[in-house]
């Protein structure tokens, strides 16, 4: 705001004041300067100085070369103390620069990562296994939850790689030289999973997998299919064929950006941002560099534990991208994105928790922004929303550069008590959720039907979203709500909440139960393949829950294989979408299915 000083010219001081008097005006003046001055600076804490970029990744990043020794001892050391650490604070990333590496396993516990840093997966060549197995609970894979395997190339020692996970657990821009095992050892059950950017030049055998999406890929071939396998511009893909055997294949993905990613330039890191793709079929990288641009990391601020938010935003505001290294953050304000294509990059599973009840982190209705890579857990003090792209009212047009969020996690309990009424709300159009996993937790510490209430997972009100790898669980009451016209979901994953202590807790005025996946009566078009819902009423195996899906019936409004499944007779669904379908029933666990709705 300009402020004016006094005329100087002679009229200005006809019957001037006495000094002792101009002084005093003088004072006036300045304090009222100060006060119209201080009413335009931002409130909070002052950085006076920049904030610089770049910097070195902190301790628990773990930088391999050719030449480093005991590279295999480092990999064991971490993997000791991850491997049943299911709900600890460690975290951490390795990362190998280009070259070739011989006779190792890096076997994968909790909150892990393994990273190349080349443009190509191939430019890192591990004569060995990256390996995910369950022994650590006696053979069950159905917890091996966050962790993560990116931009390397594998030749498997036996031939195989084995990759035995469940959710939040993504396998991106891998090249196998081999085959891939999705089961663990002894076939035990397993519950992922998601395969994006990769070429498997063998077969894939997921085996005792319940349910899998592959996007954008290469397969030499799939084995074998459980409940529901979705595939969506996967070359070699099986034919589509559900409900049996239970394939759907997309020829397909419609949109598609890949995860930025850290790789090296020289001696220099810099992040790889891919393009968007439409219709997408394949890799990215099978004939040369992908297309994108790289970023350099000097414009990034390097988060490392004990960052504050006020920094961060601090950070943000000077122009700055995000890159948090392998910790555990916790904010007392909303980390505020505002500006159009600003990455947001998490390393070895960087997690976000929010205190005082606000929102972990919320994005401006901008173009471009990249969100990657990173957990948000929520803390004791309920949060309405836990993450939020776009402010409510949204309405920009994104799609020449929507907004992605890709392996963004999101947890209320299992590490301690949380609350947050909803996790995910999407305003913005034309955002892609590019596999994420919403989970209320069954299981862990702080873990209750009203200790870590969480009411409802994902909210979309932005028009065009498109979600491909959605997985979202133990809501109290919906798990995905759709407000939004022309959504998408391709591949959609659900267990309704376990501890539901009898049926009046979970009623909805008429209707038993809250659906997974609700489409709003007002939307007129809608479309959705390959999505499965699953009950597992423990507390009262009597529970009766209507269906898994609702949806107005109209003819912009379609579904492609649906199903619903009672987990050992543990509750059961009346229906598969609104009041069609047939019923599940006893103990075999045997999914009732809808082929096409309507």
């Amino acid at each position: 705001m300009p402020v004016h000083a006094p005329p100087t010219g002679s009229a200005a001081f006809r019957g001037a004041p006495s000094p002792s008097r101009r002084r005093g005006l003088a004072a006036t003046l300045a304090a009222t300067l100060a006060a119209t001055l201080l009413a335009f600076v931002p409130s909070g804490p002052a950085h006076a100085d920049p904030i610089e970029g770049g910097g070195d990744l902190g301790p628990n990043v773990i930088v391999f070369d050719p030449s480093t020794p005991n590279i295999q001892g480092r990999l064991d050391e971490v993997f000791k103390q991850q491997e049943s650490a299911q709900f600890g604070s460690g975290r951490y990333q390795f990362l190998f620069k280009p070259g070739t590496y011989n006779g190792l396993n890096a076997q994968l516990g909790f909150y892990t990562s393994v990273s190349g840093l080349g443009l190509s997966p191939d430019d890192v060549s591990i004569n060995g296994d990256v390996t995910v197995d369950a022994g650590w609970f006696n053979g069950n894979a159905t917890q091996n939850f966050w962790r993560s395997a990116e931009n390397l190339s594998l030749n498997p020692v036996n031939g195989t790689n084995r990759w035995a996970v469940s959710q939040a657990a993504p396998f991106r821009r891998m090249h196998v030289k081999g085959g891939l095992n999705l089961a663990p050892d002894g076939y035990g059950w397993a519950s992922g999973g998601y395969i994006a950017d990769s070429k498997i030049d063998g077969s894939v055998g997921p085996y005792s997998q319940q349910q899998w999406y592959t996007r954008d890929s290469q397969v030499g071939g799939w084995q074998n299919a459980v409940w529901n396998m979705t595939f969506s511009g996967v070359e070699g893909a099986p034919a589509q064929s559900f409900p049996d055997p239970p394939y759907t294949t997309l020829e397909t993905t419609p949109i598609s950006r890949e995860k930025p990613f850290l790789h090296l330039d020289g001696d220099a890191y810099k992040v790889f941002v891919p393009e968007k793709r439409t219709n997408a079929r394949g890799v990215t990288w099978d004939s040369g560099a992908p297309a994108g641009s790289s970023i350099d990391l000097d414009q990034f601020y390097v988060v490392k534990p004990g960052a504050t938010a006020q920094t961060i935003n601090a950070a943000l505001d000077q122009g700055l991208n995000l890159l948090f290294t392998p910790g555990v953050y916790h904010v007392d304000e909303t980390i505020e994105v505002n500006r159009a294509d600003t990455v947001v990059l998490g390393l070895g599973l960087a997690t976000i928790i929010p205190d005082n009840g606000v929102t972990a982190m919320r994005v401006a209705d901008v173009d471009g922004v990249k969100l990657a890579g990173f957990l948000i857990d929520a803390g004791p003090v309920n949060s309405e929303t836990l993450l939020e792209v776009g402010p409510e009212g949204s309405s920009a047009d994104h799609s020449a550069n929507p907004t992605t969020v890709q392996d963004v996690f999101i947890r209320i309990g299992g590490a301690g008590p949380g609350k947050a009424t909803t996790s995910m709300v999407v305003n913005s159009d034309d955002t892609i959720i590019d596999h994420t996993w919403v989970w209320r937790a069954d299981h862990g510490d702080g873990v209750g039907w009203e200790t870590n209430r969480a009411d409802f997972g994902v909210r979309v009100n932005g028009d065009d979203v498109l979600a491909t790898g959605l997985f979202v669980e133990h809501f109290n009451k919906y798990d995905v709500e759709w407000y939004g016209e022309r959504g998408r979901t391709i591949f959609f994953q659900n267990e309704k909440a376990y501890d539901a202590p009898n049926q009046a807790a979970i009623q909805n005025g008429d209707t038993k139960g809250y659906a997974a996946y609700r489409v709003d009566d007002s939307v007129e078009q809608h479309e959705g393949w390959g999505m499965g819902s699953y009950c597992y009423y423990n507390v009262d195996p009597t529970i009766r829950q209507h269906n898994g899906f609702q949806a107005p019936v109209k003819p912009g409004v379609k579904f492609h294989h649906l199903l619903v499944v009672s987990l050992g007779g543990q509750g059961q669904y009346e229906r598969v979408i609104n009041d069609t379908g047939e019923p599940t029933s006893g103990t075999s666990t045997i999914p009732s299915v809808v082929v096409q709705f309507p």
